[in-house]
């Protein structure tokens, strides 16, 4: 038997070092040849590392949220023969060109939250039923929130196990993740979904057996006590290093306009009657991505970006339209290429795509970079006015805000109108508050006037 060393491989993209997000293994664990090692996070996105060799898990190189620099050793394995570390060489040129596997921004499983105790041993997508290994011993407190609060909790017996020994619960990473939040063993939780899968009714249902259902809870009141670390990692780093960056370099000024959505609303009605079976259903938002389109042909120095490094702005002439998408591990922006080259159907069809590739984790690198400008949208949380940051290096992010029904005069008579904000935002060193004026007025009267979204 002997030693083989993984260290971190080069990425490419001029990556000097990645952030590990989660481990999909832990020492004693038994790897096979090109079974997932870890998720590492770059700028774009996240990455997983494939094992080269089969052996058997000695050491981990480091922790979740920690920066590994390019040829750091990221696992050690025992395995067959001679290994490699003996040789004085940690890793051979097999592993260094290993093929990686790309994944979205918005990584695997715990891409963007602190991996629980219980969920290191499967860090998966959502909807895969891998099954989690049985953990050696029933943990007495897996959450413990200061000694005041466990002195005051009763003893409780430990249950007997719902499955033989050594059979392991199968359950999602959400799943696992609110049973590390309750404290709540998965091996003595009975599974009613599919091959004996634990899903959150389950979970529900096995707090209300040992007294703690919404019932008890609503009657057991009591002080708490204590706090909990939540380590700012994966994604969700990602986003506050963005965020600051675009606060930081850009001075940001907002403007809000009111449109009147009602002859919009009827447009989209009768074409979803019409050509829904054929053409797919249409939001409101395809609608808004072409009219910002047209718009940016008479207003072009808002589809730009700004490199204040160098002081130079690079006007596009392509439309790459960044769609701000929220996910489970936060929000990532997924690039609509070429959107002044589709129509409404065309639009509704690709934002859908991304939309759902970004939420599965499935985007690829390039389907999350290089935006020219954002549309930003809560949907029905839209709320009445905000505040979007501009997706630096963008110079303008258009947000939309919720339809609602208000009273409106018009022609001297109050009348039922729909009625929208654009909540947008501006980078205030290179677009003057007239001219992002005048391009929000010009999104407007296409919206108000939607026939005009159909004029080649």
């Amino acid at each position: 038997m002997g030693l083989y060393a993984i260290k971190m491989p080069d990425i490419g993209e001029g990556i000097a070092e990645v952030e590990l997000v989660a481990w999909r293994v832990q020492p004693g664990d038994v790897v096979q040849e090109d079974q997932i090692l870890a998720d590492v996070m770059t700028d774009k996105a996240t990455v997983e590392i494939p094992s080269p060799v089969a052996g058997k898990v000695e050491t981990l190189g480091g922790k979740p949220g920690q920066l590994m620099a390019v040829g750091a050793e990221l696992i050690r394995l025992e395995v067959e023969g001679a290994g490699n570390v003996r040789e004085g060489a940690q890793e051979t040129s097999r592993a260094a060109s290993h093929p990686l596997r790309g994944k979205a921004g918005v990584g695997a499983g715990a891409g963007a939250a602190p991996v629980p105790p219980d969920l290191k041993d499967d860090v998966t997508h959502e909807n895969e039923d891998v099954p989690a290994r049985a953990p050696s011993a029933p943990t007495p407190s897996l959450r413990q929130r200061g000694s005041e609060e466990t002195s005051m909790q009763p003893p409780r017996a430990t249950p007997a196990p719902m499955r033989p020994a050594g059979e392991k619960p199968v359950a999602s990473p959400a799943v696992r993740r609110r049973a590390w939040e309750l404290g709540i063993e998965l091996q003595f939780v009975h599974g009613s979904g599919p091959a004996g899968r634990i899903t959150h009714e389950d979970l529900d249902v096995y707090l209300a057996s040992r007294g703690q259902g919404p019932t008890a809870r609503a009657t057991a009141l009591r002080q708490r006590q204590g706090e909990e670390a939540v380590p700012v990692i994966g994604l969700r780093r990602r986003i506050a290093q963005k965020m600051q960056e675009a606060k930081r370099r850009i001075p940001h000024f907002s403007y809000v306009e009111e449109v009147d959505v009602t002859e919009l609303e009827a447009l989209r009605a009768q074409l979803n009657a019409k050509f829904g079976a054929s053409r797919g259903k249409l939001t409101v938002l395809p609608f808004i991505a072409r009219a910002v389109v047209l718009a940016l042909d008479e207003f072009p120095q808002m589809n730009a970006r700004f490199d204040d490094d160098a002081g130079v702005v690079k006007r596009s002439h392509p439309v790459h339209l960044g769609i701000a998408t929220q996910t489970d591990a936060g929000l990532a922006v997924p690039v609509l290429r070429h959107a002044e080259a589709q129509d409404v159907w065309g639009l509704a069809r690709e934002v859908a795509r991304l939309a759902d590739a970004t939420r599965a984790g499935k985007a690829t690198r390039e389907e999350l970079a290089g935006s020219t400008i954002t549309i930003t949208s809560l949907g029905p949380l839209g709320g009445i006015v905000t505040t979007p940051v501009i997706n630096h290096p963008e110079v303008a992010i258009v947000g939309v805000n919720r339809i609602v029904e208000r009273p409106v005069i018009r022609n001297g008579a109050v009348v039922a109108r729909q009625l929208m904000n654009l909540s947008s935002s501006f980078d205030h060193r290179v677009v003057d508050g007239m001219d992002a004026a005048r391009f929000i007025q010009a999104v407007r009267a296409l919206l108000e006037s939607p026939a005009l979204l159909f004029v080649e």
